[in-house]
């Protein structure tokens, strides 16, 4: 596991503001456009940013931490430095923001070697499976301010 803030020391990595966490995800695909707008809507605090793997700093990111930006398989979730992936991050985020959120900690039921590969048949199926959609064109002034492009 890479050390906390190790993006920091990545100079193929953007600077960016990372006091606050950040999910990043594919913006062309419908179940993350999907988790896009269920952060937007269960994040109370507004402080959770949102970039799309398509951007610089999305492709960088997934790069820093071994994924591939071309053909991602994979979300992050960074929070306090911290990367999450896959439904761990799903997990953790739920937790962080409560209320509703919660719910997903079902997906703890199964085991992680069940949950990982039910993540990887899911995502590398998503546009077959959800259909593709543009989280950046989701009008919502608030939702388009936690956007990092």
């Amino acid at each position: 596991m890479l050390k906390p803030f190790s993006f920091r020391d990545d100079p193929e990595v953007p600077r960016f503001a990372d006091g606050a966490p950040l999910a990043v995800m594919d913006a062309d695909c419908a179940i993350c456009s999907w988790g896009a707008r269920m952060i937007h809507r269960l994040d109370r605090s507004g402080t959770v940013r949102i970039c799309p793997i398509q951007t610089p700093l999305g492709a960088a990111l997934l790069k820093h931490y071994g994924l591939e930006p071309t053909d991602p398989s994979s979300w992050l979730f960074i929070d306090k430095g911290i990367a999450h992936q896959d439904f761990e991050a799903v997990v953790y985020a739920a937790r962080r923001f409560g209320g509703w959120g919660r719910l997903a900690t079902v997906l703890l039921i199964l085991p992680r070697p069940m949950r990982d590969w039910l993540y990887q048949r899911l995502a590398r199926n998503r546009y077959a499976i959800f259909g593709r959609a543009d989280m950046c064109a989701i009008p919502d002034p608030s939702f388009q301010r936690r956007l990092l492009r």
